[in-house]
């Protein structure tokens, strides 16, 4: 039952997640913020775990395990909650255009005013409270971590507690395995809310002149943490009926495997880890804290593992954080397809890589030293698979002034000045707002304005601008949005997908032997605080800087940003593909190499550490 309960709990917190990272894009466009503050959001799930997760770790071990998972719980749903409420006391999403709304309806009006036209002045400039309202996000996020601190490593504590050692690993594999399932459900669900417009329901949806896969689109974010925040709620319901403890197996009772504590310094007996209950006290509980901790972190091989996992996180955390970004701009998918692909395709992979993993140590009986081993073996595979990353580029979108000139050159320009030509330089035309147009000829233009274009008729998305003098083809006319014109990129894509597959797969395979690399390798009675430690500082050293660092990164391959109401810089509209490919790749496989090396030097260790204890075993036999 305990099982049960906790995989529902994991689903719901990897549900609530990942939802949070499909919705990246879509929180960027609507609070017009950059992606390092994208970031800082991100990161402040971690923040909630920090303040703390450390605490929860040492005392929630000694109280009622699952009613504190229960409270847990709780707290992730209403933080979730928090999150959805922006929308609701927010104003209507108003993008930015250089056309006045009544362009949409009306025919024949001129998107290039001649001298001091009204298109150059900003539309009127309300203080807008969104500008702020990401501060509820935040910290809706910070009560999503806070409630998630106890379910793993009370969880996880309380199964291996409880569990015959042989099928511990399967368990804990079961229960990943469920945490991974859960962001094929989030991921999903964030590919049905982006499909949707934001204020569905509250505005004409034919007077709407952009599609979900413009830079401008934002969907029903809000919609997806509603359904999480239910879904979290109704997690915490089972663990109010669960015992504080479970009866042992016999087995376990009869016996203490010696391979737990081979190379534990002071190896625990046997009635330290099964005592009975007692009253908890707090005061002395409090006391013992820095020395606890201070014996686990002399541990040599739990503090390489952590140093193995902080590199590793790092690299995880902030690829996953932004890959459905990186499909979109990239790729040139909408922010749906995405979302659609990573959790149908990619996150499945993991799932089964996990699985497979559990298995794996479960039918070989993998010692400390095997799962050391093969957590190396799948890592270095996967890190030589992932340089073939930097092969599947993808062209620049033609964009005049920003990607080509106005000739249809290859050219990059990073100042709004290269934005007027001889074709329209007699327009008086705002070079800040995003509102592209595709013409005839292919390429194309910021702004119907920037394209020359005199006349328009149609409305919505049928609206279809005439006489554009910097469109020297054809009848000289551009239609709503960007050019659909990077063929190569439909070509590559589905062997991007194809090898980010396999990649995670093989990754994902060696997750499980790791996890419990770092179970046995404690005293028993540490168990809770080791896990908790471990979330700690991975969280604290990964979690938190690496969606951040990430993120100014990709800040810094923009090549159009979009332009906020009152003024200001809003968020980025479109990016310089190659240099984002190669930042990206980068930064992930740098951390990579730095992970792989660390955990060879947990490979040695550990075959130091079973060398020494052999030794010292036979020198014993031999004395007796």
């Amino acid at each position: 039952m305990f099982l049960v309960a906790l995989s529902f709990a994991y689903f719901a917190k990897a549900l609530s997640g990942s939802y949070m990272k499909s919705t990246i894009t879509q929180l960027e466009r609507r609070f017009d913020i950059p992606s390092y503050l994208i970031g800082v959001i991100d990161g402040s799930f971690e923040i909630g775990n920090l303040l703390v997760i450390a605490f929860v770790s040492y005392f929630g071990a000694k109280l009622h395990r699952p009613k504190i998972i229960a409270i847990g719980c709780l707290l992730m749903s209403l933080g979730t909650f928090l999150i959805a409420l922006p929308h609701f006391i927010i104003g209507r999403y108003k993008f930015e255009t250089s056309i006045r709304s009544s362009v949409n309806s009306s025919s024949n009006l001129s998107p290039c005013p001649v001298g001091s036209g009204v298109l150059a002045t900003a539309p009127s400039c309300e203080h807008e409270s969104r500008l702020s309202m990401w501060i509820y996000v935040f910290l809706g996020n910070i009560l999503r971590g806070i409630g998630e601190t106890p379910v793993q490593p009370l969880g996880i504590s309380y199964i291996d507690d409880h569990a015959l050692e042989e099928n511990a690993a399967f368990y804990i594999g079961c229960v990943q395995t469920i945490s991974v399932i859960g962001p094929v459900f989030g991921y999903l669900l964030g590919s049905i809310c982006a499909k949707i417009y934001v204020d569905i329901g509250f505005v004409n949806m034919e007077s709407i002149s952009i599609t979900p896969g413009d830079a401008r689109w934002v969907g029903a974010w809000w919609l997806g943490y509603l359904i999480a925040g239910l879904i979290t709620l109704l997690s915490a319901v089972p663990f109010w009926f669960l015992p504080k403890s479970l009866p042992l197996p016999e087995r376990r009772l009869a016996k203490y495997s010696p391979e737990r504590t081979s190379f534990i310094k002071d190896s625990p007996l046997l009635e330290h880890k099964y005592q009975a209950d007692e009253p908890a006290n707090f005061l002395e509980m409090a006391k013992d804290f820095l020395p606890t901790l201070r014996s686990l972190l002399g541990n040599p091989v739990y503090f390489l593992y952590l140093c193995i996992t902080i590199i590793q996180f790092n690299s995880l955390i902030g690829m996953v954080t932004y890959k459905p970004k990186y499909i979109e701009q990239h790729y040139g998918q909408s922010a749906s397809k995405a979302n659609f692909l990573m959790g149908v395709i990619n996150i499945p992979a993991v799932a089964l890589g996990m699985f497979s993993g559990g298995v794996i140590m479960k039918k070989f009986k993998l010692s400390i030293m095997g799962a050391a081993k093969f957590a190396l073996g799948t890592s270095l595979l996967g890190y030589f698979l992932s340089l073939f990353f930097f092969t599947m580029g993808c062209e620049n979108a033609s964009v005049a002034g920003i990607t080509r000139s106005y000739n249809g050159t290859e050219s990059l320009y990073k100042e709004d000045k290269y934005l007027l030509a001889s074709c329209n330089t007699i327009c008086d035309c705002p070079r800040r707002n995003w509102d592209p147009v595709c013409g005839e000829n292919g390429l194309t233009y910021i702004s119907p304005c920037l394209a020359g274009c005199r006349t328009s008729h149609g409305s919505g998305m049928d609206t279809v601008f005439e006489q554009c003098s910097c469109v020297a083809v054809g009848n000289h006319t551009a239609s709503v949005g960007q050019c659909n014109n990077r063929d190569s990129c439909h070509r590559v894509f589905p062997y991007f997908l194809a090898l980010s597959v396999i990649t995670s797969f093989i990754i994902s395979l060696g997750g499980t032997p790791g996890y419990m690399l770092l179970i046995r390798c404690i005293r028993p009675q540490l168990k809770s605080l080791a896990l908790g430690f471990h979330t700690l500082t991975t969280r604290t050293l990964a979690g938190i800087p690496a969606p951040i660092y990430f993120g100014a990164i990709i800040d810094t391959t923009c090549l159009k940003w979009g332009q906020k109401k009152c003024g200001g810089r809003g968020a980025c509209r479109i990016y310089n593909t190659t240099a984002y490919r190669y930042s990206a790749h980068l930064s992930t496989l740098h951390l990579h190499a730095y992970y792989n090396s660390e955990i060879l030097w947990a490979v040695m260790h550990v075959f130091t550490c079973i060398l020494c204890f052999t030794n010292v075993c036979l020198f014993t036999s031999r004395i007796s």
